[in-house]
């Protein structure tokens, strides 16, 4: 029998590595993706069906043709940015999108969910390490758009005995070690690629946003978690799921935060290479500190994050720039 997971999203970059894992912990990736942000050559592990969130019947479709056991929710636009300057955007594809996709997989049967959600769904909380208790006050419209997803699967919770393990996530970085899959957006608006792409003379110079925040260096601390690490969660997530143990929320991030300019000082050290760099004007919605203070996956799931050490993502991601399929 086919143990099929509908991946949404997943030619995207975290997609795409649970698309590997998944293949290797004996199911079926099928990845359901507009290609707007993804690429159809990240799809190497499983059928590709492309289709958009908010078209039900194609969604329809596709349930039909694969009777997923689960899906993988990780389609979703997610540049903080452009949620300031277009919030319209992200309460169309993300909001309807995943309703859309809810009111499918319920009229099909297909009640069990990994959503991907975002600490970006708590907002600014200086000084404070976050778990999954803290208040959820979202500034922008991408965190806005998350925390109402979430809201969306307890209500279908209730209704339908949808069940959903969620999972806000902090700063993902890194890349697949053997380099068949990596980080790749265009625009490209994440940090370590950013960093390796001057590294690598593909931009001129880094734009560091603010050097005015109250931190030690005056730039932004995130905590990071490699995207393999993040990966092997989603599939404790799946097993928690299979075993019936119910709705469940979970930080994944490693209580460590990184500065942007320890970042670049660290893929400096890695690379043996200098990072050009300049320092902008602060973005709009970005908080000054965003860390986990949260043991529950490690407690819950059994979830050990093994490469999130930032030498480690920086050497993952630094070998799938120089040596795979990257595109320039």
């Amino acid at each position: 029998m086919d143990r099929n997971i509908l991946v949404t999203g997943g030619a995207g970059y975290i997609g795409s590595h649970a698309c590997k894992y998944l293949k290797k912990a004996g199911y079926t990736p099928v990845t359901y993706d507009n290609l707007s942000t993804g690429w159809a050559d990240a799809v190497k592990f499983g059928p590709l069906e492309q289709g958009d969130l908010c078209d039900r019947a194609r969604l329809d479709e596709v349930f039909e043709k694969y009777q997923p056991l689960a899906v993988m929710h990780f389609g979703a636009l997610s540049d903080v940015g452009q949620s300031m300057r277009e919030p319209g955007l992200y309460w169309r594809n993300n909001v309807v999108g995943s309703l859309t996709l809810i009111e499918a997989m319920v009229d099909t049967g297909c009640l069990n969910m990994v959503f991907s959600s975002t600490c970006a769904t708590y907002g600014e909380h200086d000084g404070v390490t976050l778990d999954e208790n803290c208040e959820q006050r979202p500034i922008n419209a991408y965190g806005a758009s998350k925390k109402s997803i979430e809201d969306m699967l307890a209500n279908f919770s209730g209704s339908h005995g949808l069940q959903a393990v969620i999972f806000r996530y902090f700063n993902v970085a890194g890349a697949d070690p053997e380099a068949e899959v990596g980080e790749f957006h265009r625009p490209e608006t994440h940090l370590v690629p950013l960093v390796l792409d001057t590294i690598a003379g593909r931009r001129d110079a880094l734009t560091v946003f603010g050097e005015d925040y109250d931190t030690p260096d005056g730039t932004c601390i995130r905590d990071y978690v490699h995207v393999v690490d993040l990966v092997d969660a989603h599939l404790l997530g799946l097993k928690w799921l299979e075993e019936g143990k119910g709705n469940r929320v979970f930080n994944l991030g490693t209580g460590t935060g990184f500065s942007v300019k320890e970042v670049i000082d660290q893929a400096r050290a890695v690379t043996n290479r200098e990072v050009p760099h300049v320092v902008g004007e602060r973005r709009p919605g970005d908080c000054t500190r965003l860390v986990s203070g949260s043991t529950r996956a490690k407690a819950e799931l059994g979830w050990i994050p093994r490469r999130s050490t930032m030498d480690q993502m920086i050497r993952d991601a630094w070998k799938w720039h120089m040596t795979g399929d990257y595109k320039n």
